[in-house]
């Protein structure tokens, strides 16, 4: 079995709870009540996306060559 791992972005919503966000596999977003629940779905969904990609003998994205970057804006 090959272990990945990928970077999750998790975005705390207004009205609870987490939107989690798979920077390199474009669409694969989940949501959790929680952090614990969020890593978890993200875990599940990155899976899902995966057996997908297999399922139609895709590519499998990494984030290899993935680089992070925070910008800062002013509203000046």
């Amino acid at each position: 079995m090959e272990i990945r791992n990928y970077k999750i972005l998790l975005r705390e919503e207004p009205e609870g709870g987490f939107t989690v966000f798979v920077p390199s596999l474009e669409g694969c977003i989940t949501y959790g009540e929680n952090l614990t629940e969020a890593r978890k779905n993200a875990k599940e969904a990155i899976e899902l996306y995966i057996e997908s990609l297999q399922a139609d003998n895709l590519p499998i994205p990494s984030d290899e060559n993935l680089l992070e970057l925070n910008l800062q804006i002013s509203n000046d």
